[in-house]
C-alpha cells in the first residue's frame, strides 16, 4: 500500500521514498491553483438517447490560474463544438442560456482540451466546486480517446468541502451562489456560465484561510489503483483515507485483511476492535476499535463502483470521543433490531 503522510500542502502528490521535507517544501512553492468549472450537454431523450460512456458532452470550459498567493495570473475561456449530443438538452439550454448556432461555430473538444492543458503548465493543482467536473472532464478524455495528462493519483481541491469545513459542519454542501452570498461576496456577474462561475469561486478561496485546510486535499476516483502496491492511505490531521484497488465482488473486499484492518494512524499500533465492521446501509460499514494511547477510533468503509466495472473501497478511520462512541453501539444496536423486525415480518408472510 502506498503510503502518503500530509506534512505540507500539496506535497503528497509527487512524494517519493527518501525524499527530505526541505525538498518537498521547495517544489510546494511556485505550484499553481487552476480552478476549474465545466457545462455540458445531455441526451435531450433522457437515458434513452444516451451515449454509453458518455452520459455528459463537455460544451464549455472555463478556468483562472491562481498563483500560490490566490492572485488570479490569467484565465481560460472556450466553447466546445458537440459531436454526440447535437441538439441541446432543454435544461442545459434554460440554465446556460446558449443555442446550436453559437456551438457550432466553436472548436472541437480534441484541440480545445490540448490547448487547456498547455495553458495549466507543469506544476499546479486541480480545484473545483464539487467533484464532478473532474469526473466528465477524464470520461470525455477517455470517450474521444484523449490521452489523460492528469496525475495518478489525482488529488485536488474540492473548494465546495473546504467551504464546509471552515464554515460550517464539514459534511453539508452549499450550492456556490450561496457560499458567495455567505461570504457577501459581490455579485456582479451572472452564474452558471462556465468562467463566470470560476471566478466566484477565485473569490472564495481567497478569502479562505488555506493554512487552516490546506492539507485536506481530496482524492479523484475516476483512474483507481491498478494493483495492490498502489493502494493509498493518506493521513490528515483529523483522520485517515485508504482507497483500495479494484475487486470483483463485495465479498473479496471483506475477504481482504488489510482493508478490513484497523491500525492507529497516529502510533501505528494494529487495533482490536470493540465493535467488528456491520452494514449501516446498502454500500456502508462501521467499525469501533480503542487506542490504549489515542482512544477510540471509528471506521468507515464506503464501497463504491468503479467505472470499468467492479467495486472498490474508501476506508476512513478517525478519532471520537467516548459519547461518539456509544452512539455507534446504539446505531448497531438500532440496525440489528430493525434487521431482526424485517426477518419476522418476512417470515410471517
Amino acid at each position: 500500500m502506498r503510503k502518503l503522510k500530509l506534512r505540507k500542502a500539496l506535497s503528497y502528490g509527487r512524494m517519493k521514498n527518501g525524499q527530505s521535507e526541505q525538498k518537498r517544501q521547495k517544489e510546494v512553492s511556485g505550484v499553481d491553483y487552476i480552478v476549474l468549472d465545466l457545462e455540458w450537454n445531455q441526451s435531450p431523450r433522457g437515458k434513452a438517447g444516451e451515449r454509453f460512456g458518455l452520459p455528459f458532452e463537455i460544451i464549455e470550459i472555463g478556468a483562472v490560474k491562481l498563483d500560490e498567493r490566490r492572485a488570479v495570473c490569467s484565465s481560460f475561456h472556450e466553447m466546445i463544438r458537440p459531436t454526440v449530443y447535437r441538439q441541446l438538452h432543454y435544461k442545459t439550454k434554460e440554465i446556460l442560456q446558449m443555442d446550436m448556432k453559437e456551438l457550432s461555430l466553436a472548436r472541437g473538444f480534441k484541440e480545445v482540451i490540448q490547448d487547456f492543458f498547455e495553458w495549466c503548465g507543469k506544476d499546479y493543482v486541480m480545484c473545483t466546486w464539487g467533484s464532478m467536473d473532474l469526473t466528465e472532464l477524464q470520461r470525455n478524455l477517455k470517450y474521444f480517446r484523449v490521452k489523460n495528462p492528469l496525475k495518478k493519483p489525482l488529488l485536488y481541491y474540492d473548494v465546495q468541502k473546504l467551504f464546509s469545513l471552515l464554515y460550517e459542519d464539514g459534511k453539508s454542501r452549499r450550492s456556490l451562489k450561496d457560499a458567495v452570498e455567505h461570504l457577501e461576496i459581490e455579485e456582479d456577474i451572472p452564474f452558471h456560465r462556465a468562467l463566470d462561475d470560476t471566478l466566484y469561486t477565485a473569490k472564495i478561496m481567497e478569502k479562505m484561510d488555506m493554512d487552516a485546510v490546506r492539507q485536506y486535499l481530496s482524492v479523484d476516483y475516476f483512474q483507481l489503483p491498478e494493483k495492490k502496491e498502489e493502494e493509498l492511505h493518506i493521513v490528515f490531521d483529523r483522520y485517515a483515507k485508504d482507497v483500495s484497488r479494484v475487486f470483483a465482488s463485495r465479498e473479496q473486499i471483506m475477504e481482504d485483511k488489510e482493508i478490513i484492518s484497523t491500525k492507529c494512524y497516529i502510533c501505528g499500533r494494529s487495533l482490536r476492535k470493540k465493535m467488528r465492521w456491520f452494514p449501516a446501509g446498502a454500500r456502508n460499514y462501521l467499525c469501533l476499535a480503542y487506542c490504549q494511547d489515542h482512544g477510540y477510533m471509528k471506521g468507515k468503509l464506503r464501497l463504491k463502483k468503479a467505472e470499468r466495472g467492479g467495486i472498490f473501497a474508501v476506508k476512513t478511520l478517525k478519532f471520537v470521543s467516548e459519547a461518539e462512541a456509544e452512539e455507534l453501539r446504539l446505531k448497531r444496536k438500532e440496525l440489528e433490531k430493525k434487521k431482526r423486525t424485517k426477518a419476522r415480518q418476512k417470515a410471517s408472510v
